[in-house]
């Protein structure tokens, strides 16, 4: 599986995700431009002790991401959509996507990819979840339905 972060913009997120790529297995695709520098400082602010644990695929935008990979499994979390998370189907090479903290992913990339975008449902009014808790809730759906493999 593969969990891709398209314009990062808090540390503290990415440190936490970083984790939860390294407790699954996940690969984690970090696509530039970061709103922070992948530095030793930053990355012990951010918390986590796993990053050796973490395949870390960097992009330099997502227009290259998205060539090499738009004919792959890709799973576009937004608010944006009616699909639930829990209505796609995630195979072992699946990739899902997430935006910015601050305004999710660009709406040209949700029309491009309009069929594969999927939503975490919640209370109407509210803007979203942490970033890093939406990566978590669809990361264990697609590893549910897979059966939780390699994972004890």
């Amino acid at each position: 599986m593969n969990v891709v972060l398209i314009e990062p913009e808090i540390p503290q997120n990415t440190g936490n995700i970083a984790r939860t790529c390294a407790c699954t297995g996940a690969t984690l695709h970090l696509v530039e431009p970061m709103g922070f520098r992948l530095t030793q400082r930053n990355l012990a602010r951010a918390g986590c002790d796993y990053w050796d644990e973490v395949e870390i695929v960097r992009w330099p935008c997502a227009d290259e991401f998205l060539e090499a990979h738009a004919a792959d499994e890709l799973h576009l979390v937004t608010g944006r959509t009616d699909r639930r998370y829990t209505d796609a189907e995630y195979g072992e090479d699946a990739y899902l996507l997430f935006g910015r903290e601050s305004t999710g992913l660009d709406p040209a990339i949700l029309d491009r990819f309009a069929g594969r975008c999927v939503r975490i449902p919640m209370r109407e009014g509210l803007r979203s979840l942490n970033l890093s808790n939406a990566v978590a809730i669809a990361a264990y759906e697609a590893l549910r339905q897979q059966g939780f493999p390699q994972l004890g």
